[in-house]
């Protein structure tokens, strides 16, 4: 009986919350499933990538005609179109601001089309595919899902900060950052980014 009530003690010890031998256990298993689920989707990337690869990239007139000039009361005060070129990949990035400049909205496009795109859009998708979170007394990141987009939200607590990344239409990369935007905010802006009419 003694060596029954041991043997319960220590198992009960092993499985406690705050005990680092589980959290390092629940932390293996996480690992393990989030390589698994990269796994997975390299396999699934395959096709994509080859399909990609002959898609004609997006000009720069095409992603400026694009650009809205005001997203959620916010006007574009400036934008940049083929940074990447150089390295044979299509990008725009622009900046929106309120009146009082107390908010201010930028977000880069990046298009997957083309041998460069395709390859640079492949590691964004396997890092949106794992599964995470975090969060400490600065700041929170995590993945999450909004319909069938999945994505990266980062939120800075002390300053109000908004950082989301997602591939849109498995081939167009975007990066939104809001500055005193909360995540719903940042969510709001997006939206208002129309990117269904990417291409």
């Amino acid at each position: 009986m003694k060596k029954v009530l041991i043997i319960c003690m220590a198992v009960s010890l092993l499985t406690a919350c705050d005990n680092p031998v589980s959290k390092k256990i629940k932390e293996t298993k996480e690992g393990v499933t989030n390589t698994t689920k990269a796994y997975k989707e390299l396999n699934k990337m395959g096709d994509d990538i080859k399909e990609l690869q002959e898609v004609e990239p997006l000009t720069n007139d095409e992603m400026k005609a694009w650009l809205p000039d005001e997203i959620n009361g916010m006007k574009r005060t400036g934008y940049k179109a083929g940074q990447t070129a150089y390295i044979q990949i299509a990008s725009i990035e622009a900046t929106y601001s309120n009146e009082d400049k107390s908010k201010t909205f930028k977000v880069t496009v990046m298009d997957g089309a083309g041998e460069m795109g395709a390859s640079a859009t492949a590691g964004i998708r396997m890092m949106l595919s794992m599964d995470m979170e975090e969060e400490d007394e600065y700041k929170t990141k995590r993945t999450v899902k909004k319909g069938d987009i999945k994505a990266i939200e980062e939120y800075k607590k002390n300053n109000n900060n908004t950082s989301i990344q997602l591939l849109h239409g498995k081939r167009f990369y975007v990066q939104a950052n809001g500055t005193n935007m909360d995540v719903d905010e940042t969510w709001d802006a997006i939206e208002e980014l129309d990117l269904d009419d990417l291409g």
